[in-house]
């Protein structure tokens, strides 16, 4: 290493820094040795960087793509064992490396009813393959790193079988000796899924989900299940993420949302089971009030494989209709309270006429698809009724003594931003708000105007202080589950803690404003009751426009202070028509828009079943996948989501750690390292 040297003045004005690391590295040998070794670092490959979009809580799709890596674990597979194993062979391979406990089962199961069992010499040649993989996989990153993912029981068996070295005839004894004694006292199935278990982990270094968990399908609570066990992501929010944070904050017409849209997809189980969310009030409810009513509009869109009795659906279509109902009077109350949402046109009861049939939106009259409204009084529309006010109590109940929500929505804060700049990257979910010309649009919050980067800086505060008066809010009022509406209002109206932050939670969800939403309106009641279908048509903002301009892109980049020359901006939030020959890359490549329709409603209008953006050492890649069958037949059958990669951009020569945002920051540590070893050199910290 060459002479270190640094000017005095400047290493005296550092002194007080510099003694703190030497608590840390305590003599010249220890902070040389650290500075090695992060040089080292800084000449890896950088680690692959996954990017989602829109789960909208299709778990089994999502934790398969978790566990294939988005095809790339199929991929090295195929590279490294490809020329020995046999088509069959690869996908048992895979399907093991995947799912390796229930995988094992189904193999023994297979082999006890040809009355055998697995054999010692299938055991031995599983575990060389997956060895290999896993070195191969774990390559690009420290023995340190490494380590960190590896089970405890196995960890120490691991790393010497990761280390073993070709052509060393003892260390192969050694290595083999390992293997058999494995096998001999019976933790092979556990040694096997340990192995498994590391190569899901090495394959992915980041995950970035660029927003919308929740809503649509079956298993939101299952999605972030998978999250809180998954060792290194972020998540941008959504629309449909805020609106369940508005919810464990409190906001009724949050919570009434998150019900409506529910019962539309049939997914009761979420609410019930996941969140212990109690549907029994709202079903004795619905029955009562719409026993007399078809319901027609409100049956539930379920996919094709799930069938229930026709009670069932038609009591699904009564909670979702009461629920709708419901949703419009709360929501009219935040609209009411403030006139600077500029939200009045979406008040629509009270420009309804039920003897008529006709509804009056912007001096045009539509006719009405159903006036069936007992728990609507003409005279006051907005007004809830006594049995709906007893409803929306026991409705905020639930939400708010659920753990398991409260967990989650933790989950989703402690990982979760309005947006990330990651690598060259800007992260966020729908849109920063623009005007007509381009220029970002001045957004009003609480009597302050914000725009660009400010605002969504300020929404993400916003978010989080929401939140947290909510928890305070809700111990104060001791969740009073038989106290009217009246009184609730009441008593959030006169608590001393800020509630406007609380009502904005619904804002973002549906406001014209919210850069997570971003459309001149959201036409609940429109879809619901009136027949036109140009009434309910949803505008998207300005910034939609642009998203093909590369100068408008480029505007947005620097607001970001987004620096490079290989910098994107990657969105989630509309889905991408690849059916109709619409691309995900926008603006030359500068914007990637990776909502592919991992939702399943969506995937009729897509034409595929999601993206997943790949960015590793040579570049970036778009992996569009086809449609995810079930768990059951990936296992039984070796069913794997078919994807098809396309190039985005490619890079001529590696990227290394050095080149990114970790490696920015190491380079920082190693500059002040040195200056410690200086010190120490020089006399000026005495060594321990």
């Amino acid at each position: 290493m060459p002479e270190l040297s640094y000017p005095k003045e400047e290493i005296e004005r550092q002194m007080d820094y510099l003694r703190l690391l030497a608590k840390t590295y305590k003599n010249a040998a220890e902070t040389a040795t650290e500075i090695i070794n992060l040089e080292a670092i800084l000449n890896l490959p950088k680690g692959t960087e996954h990017f989602l979009a829109d789960i909208h809580g299709e778990h089994e799709a999502f934790q398969h793509v978790l566990k294939n890596a988005s095809g790339d674990i199929r991929r090295k597979v195929t590279e490294l064992l490809g020329d020995e194993l046999s088509t069959k062979e690869l996908r048992e391979l895979c399907t093991l490396i995947y799912y390796p406990v229930e995988k094992l089962a189904l193999l023994r199961e297979e082999a006890a009813a040809k009355g055998s069992e697995l054999s010692a010499s299938w055991y031995s040649l599983t575990i060389r393959y997956l060895v290999l993989i896993c070195q191969n996989i774990s390559s690009k990153y420290t023995r340190s790193k490494v380590r960190t993912v590896l089970p405890k029981e196995f960890s120490y068996i691991i790393q010497e079988l990761l280390h073993e070295s070709e052509g060393m005839r003892n260390k192969n004894r050694y290595v083999g000796s390992i293997v058999d004694t494995i096998i001999d006292v019976g933790e092979a199935d556990h040694f096997i899924a340990a192995l498994c278990t590391v190569i899901q982990r090495l394959a992915v270094d980041r995950l970035h989900i660029i927003g919308d968990l929740f809503d649509r399908g079956t298993g939101s609570h299952l999605v972030m299940d998978a999250l809180a066990e998954y060792q290194n992501f972020d998540i941008q929010f959504g629309n449909h993420d805020v609106l369940w944070i508005g919810a464990a904050s409190g906001n009724e017409a949050c919570m009434a949302n998150i019900l409506r849209i529910c019962m539309r997809y049939g997914n009761l189980s979420v609410l019930e089971d996941g969140y212990g969310i109690n549907l029994l009030p709202l079903a004795i409810f619905a029955m009562e009030v719409y026993k007399d009513d078809p319901c027609d509009s409100f049956g539930p869109r379920l996919e094709e494989n799930v069938t229930l009795s026709a009670k069932t659906r038609r009591l699904i279509a009564q909670m979702h209709k009461a629920i709708s109902v419901l949703q419009f009077k709360l929501e009219a109350e935040i609209i009411h309270s403030h006139p600077e949402y500029g939200m009045e046109d979406r008040l629509l009861l009270d420009k309804t006429d039920f003897k008529k049939g006709i509804c009056r939106i912007s001096n045009r009259k539509y006719t009405m698809s159903d006036t069936f409204l007992p728990t609507v009084d003409p005279a006051d529309p907005y007004r809830l009724s006594i049995e709906e006010q007893e409803l929306i109590g026991q409705i905020r109940h639930s939400f708010l003594t659920s753990e398991k929500l409260k967990k989650h929505i933790r989950l989703l804060l402690d990982n979760g931003s309005m947006y990330l700049v990651c690598n060259g990257n800007l992260l966020y979910h729908a849109s920063v708000p623009m005007n007509a010309d381009g220029s970002f649009r001045d957004v009003t919050i609480m009597g302050e105007t914000f725009h660009g980067r400010a605002l969504l800086d300020r929404i993400d505060r916003l978010i989080r202080e929401a939140f947290e008066n909510g928890q305070q809010i809700n111990r104060s009022i001791g969740q009073q589950v038989n106290a009217d509406y009246a009184q609730r209002v009441n008593l959030l109206t006169c608590s001393s803690i800020d509630l406007q932050n609380l009502d904005y939670l619904w804002y973002l969800w549906c406001g014209k404003d919210s850069p997570v939403f971003d459309k001149d309106k959201m036409t609940t009641f429109e879809r619901y009751f009136l027949k036109d279908k140009a009434v309910m048509k949803e505008n998207k903002g300005a910034y939609y426009a642009f998203r093909d301009d590369p100068e408008a892109v480029d505007r947005i980049l620097e607001e970001f202070d987004v620096r490079g020359t290989h910098r994107h901006i990657i969105n989630g939030h509309t889905p991408i028509h690849t059916a109709k020959g619409e691309s995900p890359l926008k603006a030359g490549g500068k914007l990637i828009v990776i909502d592919g329709g991992f939702s399943k409603p969506y995937q009729r209008v897509t034409g595929i079943a999601g993206y997943t953006l790949v960015y590793h050492s040579r570049g970036m890649q778009l992996v569009e996948h086809q449609p995810f069958t079930s768990t059951e037949d990936a296992i039984r059958k070796g069913s794997d989501i078919r994807s098809t990669r396309h190039l985005v951009e490619m890079r001529s020569q590696r990227i290394m750690m050095r080149e990114t945002d970790k490696g920015h920051d190491i380079a920082s540590r190693i500059d002040d390292l040195r200056r410690l070893l200086f010190a120490y050199r020089q006399g000026l910290i005495h060594e321990r």
